[in-house]
């Protein structure tokens, strides 16, 4: 795919394999990717759009590759296969999916490619909740064997098409980027890494170089760099020093794109609770929402009850007190309401 080779994990089909990696890009630039799928074995040639949420659609028709034909991407002009531009849109991690996601009903050949060009990506669109295992397409034949990386992503399927309801636009324009956004914004952007004189002689180097990690997709990498960097700060500086809980906060968001949501529940969630001892209440929230993020990603519905609990527990003690989450309830409301869906799902799974 654009001269990188996918690995296909035992067990897991290609079509997934492949939409994963591009919902891997798509997190790494903070913006959806545009890919034209060149399937030889079917003869035709598919354009999708997979965006950071891991929702993909079908951009225009597939066309038989018979006359050896060749789409072109509709948004800006093509540039060489495998070439990432910048990204142009919002920053950002997957935002939350919806469990009840319309989808087109496109052959699962067509997305089994031989070759995909990736060129420039799009604005960022939103999609809320989460996507039923259900929705996701499944391919014709087997998936190859092929050895499996020494971590496979749990991120979630991808759906074509996903609905995207009217309130998801609801949010103004100038709310500012609170937890794993703002993470993925320092990430992507080019301002400074540290927030203290003491943490800029000791981590800019480190910390520009786990940037430099997430911005190349290499995600195993950065998680190493960063839980190593984390420690040495701690150590030097003190566990409860500012640039510790800046690491760590980019280190939770580095474990959920490495497809490990529950350890950056879990990181986020404690980092929460320091926050809020501490006082700061902006700082506390946005590590809530972080942990929010990461709850929505976790498919297994009594995990995600246990998880639940202690996030609604202290998300609505956040709201009890002045600040930002008193201000915002209508995402505690949405987490409540997954918390029944959750129960029913439970419920249904003990079914004999």
């Amino acid at each position: 795919m654009g001269g990188t080779s996918v690995v296909v994990p035992p067990g897991e089909e290609i079509q997934q394999a492949v939409l994963n990696h591009l919902q891997r890009l798509a997190i790494s630039l903070g913006a959806p990717i545009h890919a034209t799928i060149h399937d030889e074995r079917a003869g035709c040639v598919v354009p999708l759009e997979v965006s950071a949420d891991g929702s993909s659609r079908v951009t225009g028709e597939a066309v038989r590759t018979a006359a050896r034909q060749e789409l072109r991407p509709t948004e800006p002009g093509p540039v060489p296969a495998g070439t990432v531009q910048a990204p142009t849109g919002q920053f950002g991690p997957p935002p939350v999916m919806t469990e009840s996601l319309a989808s087109v009903s496109v052959p699962a050949a067509a997305l089994v490619p031989s070759l995909v060009s990736v060129p420039s990506p799009a604005p960022v669109l939103t999609a809320v909740d989460e996507v039923p295992k259900a929705d996701v397409l499944r391919a014709e034949e087997p998936a190859p064997a092929a050895a499996a990386s020494a971590r496979t992503p749990v991120i979630a399927p991808a759906p074509v098409l996903a609905h995207i309801p009217a309130e998801a636009f609801d949010t103004p324009a100038h709310t500012p980027a609170r937890g794993f956004d703002a993470v993925a914004e320092e990430v992507l952007g080019d301002g400074p890494v540290t927030e203290t004189a003491e943490g800029a002689e000791l981590l800019t180097g480190p910390m520009t170089r786990i940037n430099e990690a997430v911005r190349a997709g290499r995600i195993e990498a950065a998680a190493e760099l960063a839980d190593r960097t984390v420690t040495e700060a701690a150590t030097v500086l003190g566990p409860g020093h500012a640039e510790v809980l800046h690491l760590r906060e980019l280190s939770a968001y580095i474990s959920y794109l490495d497809g490990d949501p529950v350890r950056a529940f879990e990181q986020s969630l404690d980092l929460a609770r320091l926050r809020r001892q501490a006082r700061d209440t902006e700082a506390a929230y946005g590590n809530v929402r972080s942990a929010a993020t990461a709850w929505r990603a976790v498919r297994d519905p009594e995990e995600g009850l246990r998880m639940g609990h202690d996030l609604i527990e202290l998300w609505t003690d956040l709201t009890a007190e002045p600040g930002p989450a008193a201000d915002d309830p209508q995402p505690l409301e949405s987490a409540r309401a997954r918390m029944v869906r959750l129960t029913d799902r439970a419920a249904r799974g003990a079914q004999p």
